[in-house]
C-alpha cells in the first residue's frame, strides 16, 4: 500500500483535552524487576515520546511489553525470552501485574498500564503530522491491508504498507528472505510485527540485525482491531484488571490454559518477590515520595507536535 491513499480524506485531529504532563527523561528506577522479568514504569504519552525521538534520530530501537502469558513464557521458550534481554522498552500491559508490584513497595501506577490500544490515536496523529513511513507485517491475508486502508483514509500524511504474517520464517528461507527484501525497499521508520506471542518476539529477535534502523514494536492483533475483525475489550475493563475476562468469554477454547492454567506456574516467582520485599521492609509499603525537581512530569511537546 502506498501514500496515494492517503489524498481521500482530511486528518483526523487526536487531541480533544490538554495532554497530561509526563517526564521527558528516563529515571533510574524506572526499570524494575518482578517475576523474574523486567519492565519498564512509563506512561502511554512517554512510549511515545521514546520512539519520536528515536525516529527523529534515526536511531533503531526494540519496543516490547509484558503480561502474565509473555512472563510465562519466559520461563518456557529461551528463544522468546532473548527479546527481552535486548529491548529498549518494555511496557507492562497487564493491570494484575501493576497490581502485585505495587504491593511489593515499587512506585508503579495504574497508569503505567499500556500497550498499542492506549497510545494507538497519539501515535497515528503523530505519524500523519510527520509524514513517518510505517510497514506492518502480520496477521491473516486480507487483515492487514483492510486495517492499512483504513488507517491511510483517517490519517493522511502516513505512508503505510503491509505484508500479512503467513510465511515460513526459517531463517535463510525463500519466504523470510522475500519479507526482509520488502522492508528493506520500503525502509520504514516504524516497524509493526503482528503475529502473536511468542512467534512475533522470535522473529524480530532473529531478524532485527537485517532491518533497517527503525523503530521495531510487536504489537500482536493491533491490525485486527484496526481492520474490526476483532473487537478489544473496552479500555475500563483494562484499568481496573478484568480485560482477560472479557478476552476469555470471547474465545474459550483458544484462552483457557492461557488465563486458567498458566498464571498458577507464576507462584514460585511470586513467592520470591515476596519473601524479598519482606525481607527489604517494602512489602504493602507505598513508594510515594515526593519528586526532587529533576524528577517531576513535565509536558514536553517537541517531539509530539
Amino acid at each position: 500500500m502506498n501514500s496515494a491513499l492517503n489524498e481521500r480524506a482530511p486528518a483526523t485531529e487526536r487531541r480533544r483535552r490538554r495532554r497530561t504532563p509526563f517526564r521527558r527523561a528516563r529515571r533510574v528506577g524506572e526499570r524494575i524487576s518482578a517475576l523474574g522479568v523486567k519492565v519498564d514504569l512509563v506512561r502511554p504519552e512517554e512510549v511515545m515520546l521514546y520512539i519520536a525521538q528515536a525516529v527523529a534520530a534515526g536511531r533503531p530501537a526494540r519496543v516490547a511489553n509484558h503480561n502474565a502469558h509473555s512472563i510465562y513464557l519466559t520461563k518456557k521458550n529461551p528463544d522468546f525470552a532473548a527479546f527481552f534481554t535486548q529491548a529498549d522498552l518494555i511496557e507492562i500491559d497487564s493491570t494484575p501485574l501493576i497490581f502485585f508490584t505495587r504491593a511489593l513497595g515499587l512506585h508503579s501506577r495504574r497508569f503505567h498500564r499500556c500497550t498499542y490500544l492506549d497510545w494507538r490515536d497519539h501515535f497515528w496523529s503523530v505519524a500523519a503530522r510527520n509524514n513517518w513511513r510505517v510497514f506492518y507485517l502480520g496477521g491473516a491475508p486480507g487483515v492487514a491491508a483492510e486495517a492499512g486502508r483504513r488507517l491511510a483514509r483517517r490519517y493522511p500524511g502516513v505512508d503505510i504498507q503491509v505484508r500479512d504474517g503467513f510465511f515460513d520464517m526459517t531463517p535463510g528461507g525463500p519466504e523470510n528472505e522475500a519479507v526482509l527484501a520488502q522492508i528493506a525497499q520500503a525502509q520504514p521508520q516504524i516497524l509493526f510485527v503482528g503475529m502473536g506471542m511468542p512467534r512475533q518476539e522470535i522473529w524480530i529477535h532473529a531478524n532485527q540485525p537485517r532491518l533497517p534502523p527503525c523503530v521495531v514494536l510487536s504489537v500482536g492483533a493491533a491490525f485486527d482491531y484496526e481492520a474490526e475483525v476483532q473487537y478489544p475489550a473496552p479500555r475500563w475493563m483494562g484499568r481496573i484488571g478484568v480485560e482477560w475476562l472479557f478476552r476469555l468469554v470471547g474465545d474459550p477454547k483458544r484462552l483457557y490454559y492461557r488465563y486458567c492454567i498458566e498464571p498458577w506456574w507464576l507462584i514460585g516467582p511470586a513467592l520470591a518477590d515476596i519473601r524479598t520485599a519482606i525481607g527489604e521492609g517494602r512489602l504493602f509499603r507505598s513508594s510515594r515520595g515526593r519528586p526532587n525537581d529533576s524528577d517531576r512530569p513535565q509536558a514536553d511537546t517537541r517531539h509530539l507536535a
